[in-house]
């Protein structure tokens, strides 16, 4: 029988000598942490967590998961982890996702078995699509088989939560507590991996978790992560100045992997006499106004981004994984003759048949690739080019169609039956606003993120985050929880539809609870208007993508003692003195803004590409099979 008053006592003796020592491997090299010792499982992954400095935990806890909740009591008591209960698990996952995405700092997420599992397994979709590695610890079925535990998956097959987690993506179910080392060795991997990090599902059966190990060797548990990878094979460099040399047209594509190389993509632009094409994942890695950046290309994209991809002769394709609206179903590169693509993702990097896959670590490829390039003298234009001519034509287009947006602030709404803020006018002025005052912008899912990503002007990485791997929506709203995990403070400005917001409002009670700084702005116009919109292109006809209940958003926020609601009003002056209002109130508030949903132009920014859905689906694939990329 398990000495419970034995166990806390050890547990608190491990954790001091590891704060007194300044972390795990100073206490076991000075020797005030025993390397050997009785040890139960949960506080093994814990420790392990912490070797690999993820001392973050937010999650809920249940009955499949006290044993990790007493270890974690233990270990928060002396100072070494924290750990922040929040009221839906999914909300959890969004909170650490955007905590690894804005500052690099790591998080584990925790739940009971059953449902709340199932919760984080969903939200989980957002960092899996994203390339951001998150710790997952949920609570499993015991495994001598006494009978159904309570929410397990009913039936009489063996681990199935580990068949559906391991469907997702990496995971495995500690069955056996000796395994625990190799277990965190593969989440390291996973979760920190060089170039595709990920989600990392660690199943607790509830039996295993208390279970003994008897003298467990702490320098078991791994700490160091996999090493990147170097540039590509030396041959490959031949192939691809030779296709840059012959091209006219180069269009280089930039996707999320391809962050931390901003510079040498700009050098690559001139050196290549290219333009960029951007993803809405990494606003600001090239800057706005740069004169080659010719912004978001797709299906959601810009004027000048799909001018540029479908001309091109050459693509240059950066860290990308081609998610179907960015590259139009596969449709996008229509006069592309061949592809150089640089990615650190085998997969990834022979999407494209006629392909020079150029597989190792991005920036020291581009680095090497540029060299290169200026040692061969590649003869490009001095003065401008025809193709960079005709792409900063349509970029100005670009700009003009979009300051006509901005020039109409306002129309008038069936809805609202009064003259209310455009959507692409409300969100020009928050996200100038985030800019100016340093706040960092958060876009949810549907029409607010396909708008936003169109309208942004950021300068450098790390001032927007669009979550568009998945597009999960109230992923924004619950983002604003992570201003409370970080160790650097920032300011939170979360731009949501109401239908996102309300898919995770209990922010505004977690978010006050644990200290969040930020403020939701809340885009109302009743409906899912990327739907509804996609709905009347393709059928003629708006179908169940709308309510006709009004919602006091401002009374809402209010409710929650502690919260701050303010009334957006009409115009983007009032939505300005709103927004300083809210940055001026320490804590979490909440910005309601009635906008415009209907059939003017100038009410969007529009959609200028292809999509393999709906009824477009047999045009979008012949244009494929025919075009044969």
């Amino acid at each position: 029988m398990l000495d419970q008053e034995k166990i806390t006592r050890e547990r608190a003796n491990r954790a001091r000598a590891i704060k007194k020592a300044g972390g795990m491997d100073a206490a076991l090299d000075a020797g005030t942490l025993p390397q050997y010792a009785d040890i139960t499982l949960s506080e093994a992954i814990v420790l392990g967590l912490i070797r690999q400095d993820v001392t973050t935990f937010l999650g809920i806890f249940g009955h499949g998961s006290t044993e990790i909740g007493e270890v974690l009591r233990v270990y928060e008591g002396e100072g070494i982890v924290q750990t922040y209960p929040v009221r839906h698990e999914t909300e959890a996952v969004h909170a650490a996702t955007a905590l690894r995405w804005v500052t690099g700092k790591k998080a584990c997420v925790f739940t009971s078995i059953g449902p709340g599992a199932m919760h984080a397994l969903a939200g989980s979709l957002a960092p899996l699509s994203d390339g951001l590695g998150v710790w997952f610890l949920l609570g499993d079925e015991t495994t001598e088989d006494e009978g159904p535990n309570m929410q397990q998956i009913p039936g009489h097959e063996q681990n199935l939560f580990l068949q559906l987690f391991g469907v997702m993506g990496s995971a495995y179910m500690l069955h056996t507590p000796e395994a625990v080392g190799v277990a965190l060795r593969r989440g390291l991997n996973t979760v920190d991996h060089p170039y595709r990090r990920g989600p990392f599902y660690l199943l607790l059966p509830m039996n295993t978790q208390p279970m003994i190990i008897t003298d467990f060797n702490l320098r078991m548990l791994p700490k160091n992560p996999p090493p990147p990878l170097g540039p590509a094979a030396d041959h490959l460099f031949e192939a691809a100045v030779e296709k840059i040399t012959a091209a006219k047209k180069v269009v280089i594509k930039i996707g999320g992997g391809a962050r931390g190389a901003g510079d040498e993509l700009v050098e690559l632009l001139e050196l290549s006499d290219g333009v960029a094409v951007t993803s809405p994942l990494i606003s600001g890695i090239i800057p706005f106004w740069h004169e080659r950046n010719m912004t978001v290309g797709g299906s959601k994209g810009s004027l000048s981004g799909n001018y540029a991809m479908e001309e091109a002769d050459l693509l240059i394709a950066v860290g990308s994984r081609f998610v179907c609206q960015s590259d139009c179903s596969r449709t996008g590169y229509p006069k592309v003759q061949h592809v150089i693509n640089i990615n650190g993702d085998v997969a990834a990097a022979t999407h494209y048949t006629k392909t020079t896959a150029m597989i190792g670590d991005i920036r020291a490829t581009l680095k090497k690739l540029n060299e290169i390039l200026k040692v061969g003298g590649v003869s490009k234009p001095k003065a401008a080019s025809k193709w960079f001519t005709a792409c900063r034509k349509k970029r100005e287009e670009w700009d003009r169609f979009r300051e006509q947006r901005y020039d109409t602030p306002e129309l008038y709404d069936d809805t609202w039956k009064r003259e209310v803020l455009t959507q692409p006018a409300a969100i020009k002025a928050a996200s100038d606003w985030a800019r100016k005052n340093e706040a960092v912008s958060f876009y949810d899912a549907g029409d607010v993120q396909a708008n936003g990503f169109q309208i942004v002007e950021d300068d450098r990485l790390g001032q927007t985050f669009t979550e568009t791997g998945a597009s999960y929506m109230g992923f924004a709203a619950s983002a604003v929880l992570a201003s409370a995990l970080s160790d650097t403070p920032f300011y939170a400005l979360a731009l949501s539809g109401d239908g996102s917001f309300m898919m995770n409002p209990q922010i505004l009670i977690d978010g006050l609870e644990h200290g969040a700084t930020g403020c939701i702005m809340v885009l109302d116009n009743r409906r899912m208007a990327a739907i509804s919109g996609l709905q009347m292109d393709q059928y003629g006809k708006v179908y169940a993508t709308g309510d006709s209940v009004e919602v006091d958003y401002v009374a809402l926020a209010n409710a929650v003692k502690g919260v701050k609601g303010i009334f957006g009003g009409y115009t983007t002056d009032s939505l300005k003195k709103a927004l300083d209002e809210a940055k001026a109130y320490k804590g979490i508030s909440l910005i309601h803004v009635p906008v415009y949903c209907g059939p003017d132009p100038l009410g969007g920014m529009g959609v200028f590409g292809r999509w393999n859905v709906g009824n477009w689906c047999t045009t979008t694939q012949s244009l494929r099979r025919e075009i044969g990329l």
